[in-house]
Formats: C-alpha cells, structure tokens, sequence
C-alpha cells in the first residue's frame, strides 16, 4: 500500500469518537510508523460521536476524491424512544419534554413511516454543523442562542422498521439515504408525524456506498496492517 500516493480506508467508528478524531488518529499512526513529517488525509462524512460505524479516510493524493466520495449513498440502523424528546436529538442532551404514548401502536408506526420515504425537506439539528452566519450552529446551540436553520432537500431510498418494542417504546430503523441526511433530525420528524416526540438513542452507520461496516477495520487492525507493510518494505 502507498498512503502518500493515496489509500482509501475504511474504519468502524468507535462509540465517542469523532470522525476527526479517526482523521487524526489515522495520521498520526501512519507519520508515526512509516516516519512521515506529515501527510494529507480527510474522512469522507462526519459521523456523530455518539454513533458507530462506517467513517471512509482517504489518504495523499486521493483526498482529491473526497468530494465525489461524500455524495455515495449512506446506510444506518438506528433505534428511535418514542415518547420524549431532547434538545439534541439524540443523547447528548438530557430529556426536556415527555409526550402521550397510549395511541402508538404498530399499526399507527406501519402507516406513518413510509411517509418518510423519497425526496423530503429536513431542518437540520441547532446541535449540527451547519454554518449560520459564519458559526457552526451547535457553537449558538451551547451558548442558548437561537438561530434559524433553512430546510435542506435530501432523498430516503429505503426506511424500514427492524422491531418495535411497545412496552419501551423503542423502534428500531434501517435507514438508507442520501448526502446531509441528519438521523436525528429524521428521529425529531417522526415523532412529531407519530403526534408525540421521539429521540434518537443509538446510530450505527453500516454502509457508505458499497463500503459495508463488515469490511471496515479498527485501529488495532490498522497499526497491524502499517506493521506488515512496513515489514515488506524492509524486506
């Protein structure tokens, strides 16, 4: 493998880390070992820190692709609470309201969420990236500033109901989607369509593209893979 000439990697996400944190770490890893001053390398897609899964690096000269790789279509799986909600969307913030829960049935979620599917327009979570003026929104968002986010246009290929426990009021997605697609936004929206509120509290990305979560390495796996490619150079 030639990381400077350029390598497209994937790696499985861990549960905290941010998609720069597995930029940095990819970095450091391959100056470290291969004894680079430094080296271009960037992800393909931010993946919340509190979500798992499929993170694509690219590195050298094929950071050039990343803007081709970023439009690939991304798939999750991802495990909705029905009945409350939190300022995040997910669980980085603590629940700010409950909601009735008595007239959710499986019924009722069958017939509530293909309305999901095709092309839809999404307001992104204050607690997201998105520039506002120059700032990133969640920068306003921990500072209690308000801010108004404009819809984005995005495309649900598939949506899927996996399980759907009705005594804890969990549902469990399959997701497949389009670029700038926020899950927790998506969870956000179906609570509301389902005339309660709901909140996203586990993400695992499992595919970007062809790229599947099972093809994907950890950075135990990644220094072994420099080691024995640093071997062979020796040799």
């Amino acid at each position: 493998m030639d990381f400077v000439e350029g390598e497209i990697l994937a790696f499985d996400k861990p549960y905290r880390w941010t998609s720069f944190d597995v930029v940095g770490k990819t970095r450091w890893l391959l100056c470290h070992r291969l004894g680079l001053k430094k080296l271009k390398v960037g992800h393909t897609g931010t993946l919340d820190p509190l979500a798992t899964g499929v993170v694509v690096v690219c590195t050298g000269r094929k950071t050039k692709l990343i803007d081709q790789l970023q439009n690939h279509t991304k798939e999750y799986v991802a495990t909705l609470q029905i009945g409350a909600t939190t300022p995040s969307y997910d669980l980085e913030k603590p629940i700010d309201a409950t909601y009735s829960t008595e007239h959710i049935t499986r019924a009722l979620i069958d017939e509530v969420i293909p309305t999901f599917l095709g092309e839809q327009w999404q307001v992104p979570p204050m607690f997201s990236a998105v520039k506002v003026d120059g700032k990133r929104a969640y920068e306003l968002a921990r500072k209690g500033q308000e801010a108004e986010l404009k819809a984005k246009l995005l495309v649900i290929d598939e949506i899927e109901v996996l399980s759907f426990d009705a005594e804890t009021m969990q549902l469990v997605l399959r997701i497949s989607c389009s670029k700038g697609t926020y899950i927790r936004a998506l969870a956000r929206d179906i609570g509301e369509r389902l005339s309660s509120g709901a909140h996203l509290i586990a993400l695992r990305r499992t595919r970007v593209g062809d790229i599947r979560v099972e093809d994907c390495m950890n950075f135990e796996q990644f220094t072994q893979l420099i080691d024995n490619e640093t071997k062979s150079i020796q040799i």
